[in-house]
């Protein structure tokens, strides 16, 4: 008695999802369930399971890509590079002040690894500790930071001096 309802249920969940299935047609690349009027398009009945077709993307049309400058290519005038070096050398020194004054900042701050304990630090220790650390990873990352761009301004000291040179 108890599957009296349950044995019709089922057949009915079973034989709509057959009546479902619809005819699927291939039509070159393309699939449709309704058969085009006209037979130029060579359309095949597609016999089995489940299709599933997924639309692929359009690549998005991109500007064309310039080929690289030959090495003999365009030189730039003596005076134009050196105003360019001297740009860069004020815009690295900038750089490098902003630098060393955080870096004095996160010092003071860091006070030899016992920085002052800061609102709910002092009852979560836990909080302190990651602080102290995330201030030491800051202190590093400053320092090579600092030591980046004093390799640059070395190395734009270089070429100047390779470049007079010439």
């Amino acid at each position: 008695m108890k599957y009296a309802l349950l044995i019709p249920l089922v057949t009915c969940v079973f034989v709509g999802n057959v009546y479902s299935q619809e005819r699927i047609y291939r039509c070159g690349n393309e699939y449709t369930n309704t058969l085009p009027n006209d037979k130029t398009k060579n359309c095949k009945l597609m016999a089995g399971g489940n299709i599933t077709v997924f639309k692929g993307t359009r690549p998005i049309a991109s500007a064309p890509v310039r080929a690289a400058a030959p090495s003999g290519g365009q030189r730039v005038d003596a005076g134009d590079q050196k105003a360019r070096d001297s740009d860069v050398r004020q815009i690295l020194e900038s750089e490098l002040k902003k630098a060393q004054a955080r870096q004095v900042e996160l010092l003071k701050e860091y006070n030899n690894g016992e920085p002052e304990k800061q609102g709910g630090e002092a009852r979560n220790y836990q909080k302190y500790l990651d602080r102290v650390a995330e201030l030491k990873a800051s202190l590093a990352r400053n320092e090579s930071d600092i030591a980046g761009i004093r390799r640059e301004i070395a190395r734009l000291g270089q070429t100047a001096a390779s470049s007079a040179a010439k």
